[in-house]
């Protein structure tokens, strides 16, 4: 899509969202990096992209995907991402929504039922809760998983390590230990640290 079309569209969306806007829901249209980007409140969610499904200037029919960003030094931590697709006028949009860690978004399942599948993984991956959402639980990692792996405050190592236990001839799970023996660093690049050292071959430079 070239710029002046989603400049086009960009400005079709910002006065067709002017009846959520007068309902007291904020909704905030953007191009940036050749993609349209629409930020709303939380209780305009599901009017927002009602209005873009059901509407038949955008006909924005398909949810391709539901995901979210960290920013854990904001008070509204999480943005909440849905990506959207006309197929049949050929646009893509993506609709942000911000949420916090104990503030359910409400589930666009009833939207779209492939949604029940991405607001798992979400919940899985980052902890946000979908509200009404009718087989809310984890997806991709185990039932006795801890904490959610893509929050930026999700150790590299978990919490947790899972192992076959011979003895007792079954996975245990186990807190995780960092076995590796104390090691003094001298914090000097590789070719600091051979200064005055003699390597193999360095004879036939002197020649």
């Amino acid at each position: 899509m070239s710029q002046q079309a989603l400049t086009d569209l960009a400005e079709q969306l910002r006065g067709a969202f002017g009846a959520v806007i007068a309902a007291g829901g904020t909704v905030e249209v953007e191009v940036a990096h050749s993609e349209i980007n629409v930020t709303v409140s939380r209780d305009a969610l599901l009017k927002v992209l009602s209005f873009l499904r059901d509407d038949a200037n955008f006909k924005f029919s398909q949810l391709i995907d539901i995901t979210a960003v960290d920013y854990p030094v904001r008070d509204e931590r999480f943005d909440v991402v849905y990506h959207l697709l006309s197929m049949t006028l050929n646009q893509r949009v993506r609709v942000k929504t911000p949420t916090d860690e104990d503030t359910p978004v409400a589930s666009v399942a009833g939207l779209w039922p492939a949604a029940v599948w991405f607001e798992r993984e979400t919940w899985d991956m980052y902890g946000i809760f979908f509200a009404d959402n009718p087989d809310l639980r984890r997806i991709l990692t185990d039932y006795g998983f801890e904490g959610h792996p893509l929050r930026k405050d999700f150790p590299l190592t978990g919490y947790v390590e899972v192992r076959y236990d011979d003895a007792q001839k079954r996975v245990v799970y186990e807190p995780v230990k960092l076995r590796q023996d104390f090691r003094s660093f001298d914090f000097l690049s590789p070719w600091e640290g051979m200064t005055g050292m003699l390597l193999p071959g360095d004879e036939k430079a002197s020649g």
